[in-house]
């Protein structure tokens, strides 16, 4: 049977690999993309030259590619009635993968992306006769501001508060989620995954990953603030409130999207199915903050409290909560659900000082460790 499938975000860090993952199992793929990126066929086509397709592969996409210009944050995306009730009735499955990860945002921005999306997302599920499924991306960081302790794939509130209004946004689109299934009886997969990350050295013409974001932030409050208090080898001494035995839950953003379509050929349970996408080995702050003192040039010490006589370079961070919250976490996210449906194939590679140095092109400044593989999943032809 021939499943007609939307995805989404199709542009996006992760999207673009769903997209690579979801060609090889699919025939054609309907991308939802924003109204007025009228480039988003060239950018997914470029996309898939730099990262090593074969050439047939690449010039076969516009065969297999429907464009369709929608508006997240507007009712019935932005569609006409007629518009949005055929493509409502041509779709078995609808992957949500759009939305923004802005870490500084405010609440009212993001819920206009992140949950007024996913409402008309489900609106679109809703009103097609062939009751698609739905896939929703989300995040491991909805489990908020609790920093110790497990986080488990069933678990849904918001009682240690958020990092972020980004956390706080996708916390919210879940419930949305969850209200959504019980009133329709519909089943929903929610795909959460933590800080996915590449080691394909940055291209102007491929989107970044959370890395580079951090990257720029600490590289322009440097250049904005100066260099200010001096520290190890007369580098600017940056004190960021962290645990020296923190750690990151950092996922190769390749393996995420293979485990996370492999999940979604999964028969639903009915209800809604969470899983958390994440690695079976954190990396440990330390290593965290040895690339950014490569990355930036500065001398960071992890303090535990914020210092009362702030740098100029200091107060500036702090205007980004959702830069350096993280250094403190030592929380572990469980992936039970997956490593049983999937055995020791949910396992991912090794992420390591060098890998993320890789994908910030400084691999100048570490020795690089074992080469990952190549990128994998290009089909020769169609699917069915």
């Amino acid at each position: 049977m021939v499943v007609h499938v939307a995805l989404t975000g199709a542009t996006g860090f992760l999207g673009l690999r769903l997209l690579r993952r979801l060609l090889a199992a699919h025939r054609s793929v309907t991308v939802l993309v924003h109204a007025g990126s009228g480039d988003a066929l060239h950018r997914i086509m470029r996309f898939f030259e730099l990262t090593g397709a074969p050439e047939a592969f690449t010039t076969g996409l516009t065969g297999r590619l429907r464009v369709v210009e929608t508006e997240l944050e507007r009712p019935r995306l932005g569609l006409s009635g007629r518009a949005f009730q055929e493509l409502a009735d041509g779709l078995g499955a609808i992957w949500h993968s759009a939305g923004s990860i802005n870490l500084e945002g405010d609440l009212p921005e993001l819920r206009r992306t992140n949950v007024e999306g996913t409402r008309h997302v489900l609106e679109l599920a809703a009103a097609g006769r062939g009751r698609p499924v739905v896939h929703h991306v989300s995040t491991a960081f909805v489990a908020g501001r609790r920093r110790e302790g497990v986080a488990y794939e069933d678990e849904l509130d918001d009682a240690c508060g958020f990092e972020n209004a980004y956390e706080h946004s996708k916390y919210e689109a879940e419930k949305l989620i969850h209200a959504w299934s019980r009133e329709h009886a519909r089943p929903v997969v929610v795909l959460r995954p933590s800080v996915l990350v590449t080691d394909l050295p940055p291209h102007a013409e491929l989107p970044a990953h959370p890395l580079q974001v951090i990257e720029r932030i600490m590289r322009d409050a440097r250049r904005t603030a100066g260099t200010g208090g001096q520290g190890r080898d007369g580098r600017p001494r940056v004190r960021l409130v962290g645990h020296p035995h923190g750690r990151l839950n950092l996922l190769q953003v390749e393996h995420a999207a293979e485990v996370m379509v492999r999940l979604a050929g999964r028969t639903p349970s009915g209800g809604v199915d969470t899983y958390h996408v994440v690695h079976d080995r954190d990396v440990p702050v330390p290593t965290v903050v040895t690339l950014l003192e490569r990355l930036t040039s500065v001398a960071i010490e992890l303090v535990a409290t914020e210092p009362e006589d702030p740098s100029p370079l200091e107060s500036l961070l702090r205007f980004y909560p959702g830069l350096t919250a993280y250094l403190a976490h030592r929380r572990r996210f469980d992936d039970t659900r997956v490593r049983t449906l999937l055995g020791p194939s949910a396992a991912s590679g090794r992420v390591d000082l060098g890998y993320l140095c890789s994908g910030l092109a400084t691999r100048d400044r570490v020795p690089a460790g074992p080469a990952a593989p190549a990128p994998t999943g290009f089909p020769s032809g169609h699917h069915p």
